[in-house]
């Protein structure tokens, strides 16, 4: 199947006549759609329940429950998602798994435009009849995530959307003292009061401009000074925000290397990759680690069709 916009209506009508055949051999399926674009991913779905009747992400997510080669179901009904509801299934995900559960919802906060967060938000209430912000703020345990997503949240919601140079180096003398200039604990509530006003655009700035300022990115500053959980979860926070391409490098080498528990960081990122700034990522990850994705995938991970699907995504392609 071409990988442009114009692929006929016939070659997706026989891609579907084969997913049909073949979709309980689902390391075949994965190598079918692992190396579709959102695009023809959507074409497929669409005339795949035209000819069948059926749901394909559906028949997917029937599989998982019935613990047919969950890992491999799990990723696959994610990849045919559009972007939003995959961030609702992910955030839905990330308030139940307990350790580490806040990260998935610091990268969408952060990697998605105010209209992508609205149309994600809507999707999450139509689907689970709850709003996401509420049941970010009274999920247990506590965590300063809570805070820093409320921010973010508020941040998104700002109606001054324009940059200003000024404002991001008061800003940036405003963090100095919240955070470097103090002996003791970081002045949250200056660093939840900047979070809450100003737009992503304008954070960024922020965070250039005091590397500017001090000649150091915050991120050293926060490394040194005596850790506490808020401390960490600004830094992951700056870290996914300010440096993104570094950050997943940084995540997708933890997780293929098997240097974390969260099982769910590797697709989780890769799909975010894909979508987002692939180019970027592949290029920070060959620098700090001297090889590329897909070769860190085939050097490290058991063979099977879960690393199979994974190395299809890795792997640079027409895509």
């Amino acid at each position: 199947m071409a990988s442009n916009p114009s692929t006929s209506h016939l070659d997706c009508q026989n891609e579907c006549r084969e997913i049909h055949e073949k979709k309980s051999q689902l390391g075949h399926l994965a190598r079918i759609l692992a190396r579709r674009t959102q695009l023809e991913r959507q074409q497929l779905c669409s005339t795949y329940t035209a000819m069948y009747g059926q749901d394909l992400v559906e028949h997917l997510q029937r599989a998982q429950a019935a613990g047919q080669r969950n890992e491999i179901c799990t990723l696959l009904s994610l990849w045919m998602l559009s972007p939003h509801e995959r961030d609702v299934v992910l955030a839905k995900q990330s308030l139940e798994i307990g350790d580490n559960q806040y990260i998935a919802l610091v990268e969408i906060y952060v990697g998605r435009k105010p209209r992508q967060m609205l149309l994600m938000k809507q999707t999450y209430l139509a689907r689970f009849k709850r709003h996401l912000d509420y049941d970010i703020a009274s999920s247990e345990p506590k965590s300063p995530y809570q805070k820093i997503l409320a921010a973010l949240d508020a941040a998104h919601k700002s109606h001054d959307m324009d940059v200003s140079l000024h404002v991001a180096q008061w800003d940036a003398k405003r963090l100095y003292e919240a955070v470097e200039g103090r002996a003791e604990a970081t002045d949250e509530a200056v660093v939840i009061e900047i979070l809450s006003k100003r737009c992503l655009p304008q954070l960024k700035l922020m965070l250039s401009c005091y590397k500017h300022i001090y000649g150091h990115d915050l991120t050293k500053t926060l490394k040194k000074k005596t850790q506490g959980e808020f401390e960490d979860s600004f830094l992951m926070t700056v870290k996914c925000m300010y440096t993104p391409a570094k950050y997943y490098a940084k995540m997708l080498y933890k997780s293929i290397k098997g240097l974390t528990t969260d099982k769910n960081i590797l697709p989780r990122a890769l799909m975010n990759v894909i979508e987002t700034d692939r180019k970027e990522v592949e290029k920070a990850f060959q620098t700090k680690y001297g090889m590329k994705i897909h070769e860190a995938i085939q050097g490290s991970m058991p063979d099977g069709d879960y690393k199979e699907f994974l190395l299809a995504l890795a792997t640079p392609s027409i895509r």
